[in-house]
């Protein structure tokens, strides 16, 4: 996605906190003086044989005035974007680890926007974490599509030219859920790069397909923007959620949504306000080596 929308790359510190939700890791840093979050940097971090290896980084930044707490997320690819689920409870897990969260509800500033999240219980090294993801918005308008790049129908056509059954949803982040009998790998490998950078999105989006497969229940396969397949997704899971109940597929509730990974229990009312909750597991802490460190892009802002 354009990069020129955000502010200067933060320096980090070089302890980070590792966690998985379903399989979908972040590394979470503190602001610091340690290295600079350029792109270059990103990668190499996220690097699963030469980093520490993630589906993205968290920094958290340092406390201002008002002591709200504050984020800035990033692809493996070293891009910046608005809002992660799992990140965000990746996140809430560090707070907990750290005593800085307790059993209260306490907001985030992501994005420009507040999420509330709750840590509802720990057990060993995971969390049951859920997010207050907030209105969520259903259709092209919400995700900025340019109209005059799609067909003639004014929908989506697949990479093969036949018609694809799409709902553009906004997480706080751009969604395009692609509802389908049959949700298989094979189709997401031809479908999910070909939407996710489709010319009627300025920024890119995240793409699912999903497929209904009883009461409250959802199946799904997950392709991320700027990261590729992942085997869960947070902001996705409440992408299909919200796409099934729009659709009529769901009613409103609670939908328990079925990735590779695992389960995540979505509740959408009919207005599509929107929380997402399930586990957390804590992976590793540790320390960036300083050598290795030192070999890192040098600072050079965004």
């Amino acid at each position: 996605m354009t990069m020129n929308r955000w502010p200067a790359r933060p320096h980090v510190g070089t302890s980070f906190y590792k966690a998985h939700g379903l399989g979908n890791d972040y590394l979470v840093f503190r602001e610091g003086s340690g290295w600079c979050a350029t792109p270059d940097a990103i990668r190499a971090v996220c690097d699963r044989h030469r980093g520490i290896g993630s589906d993205g980084v968290v920094v958290l930044l340092a406390n201002q005035d008002d002591d709200l707490l504050r984020l800035r997320m990033f692809n493996p690819d070293g891009s910046e974007f608005e809002r992660s689920g799992n990140g965000l409870r990746i996140l809430a897990s560090y707070l907990a680890r750290e005593g800085l969260a307790g059993v209260e509800p306490f907001a985030v500033e992501v994005g420009g926007a507040l999420v509330e999240m709750t840590v509802h219980g720990v057990q060993g090294s995971t969390y049951d974490v859920s997010a207050d993801m907030g209105r969520c918005y259903v259709g092209p308008e919400a995700v900025g599509l340019n109209q005059s790049a799609l067909d003639e129908h004014g929908g989506f056509a697949g990479p093969d030219g036949a018609p694809l059954h799409v709902v553009p949803v906004s997480v706080g982040n751009p969604h395009l859920v692609v509802l389908v009998p049959e949700a298989t790998e094979a189709l997401l490998e031809s479908i999910g790069p070909f939407l996710s950078s489709h010319a009627a999105l300025s920024e890119g989006a995240n793409v699912q397909l999903a497929t209904p497969c009883g009461p409250g229940h959802v199946r799904a396969l997950i392709w991320e923007r700027g990261v590729g397949r992942t085997s869960a997704s947070g902001t996705s899971a409440c992408a299909v959620a919200i796409a099934a109940v729009a659709e009529g597929l769901m009613e409103a509730g609670d939908v328990n949504v079925e990735m590779p990974g695992g389960s995540l229990v979505v509740s959408v009312t009919s207005e599509y306000d929107t929380v997402l909750r399930g586990p957390v597991e804590e992976i590793l802490s540790g320390q960036l080596a300083t050598e290795w460190v030192s070999r890192l892009a040098p600072p050079t802002g965004n």
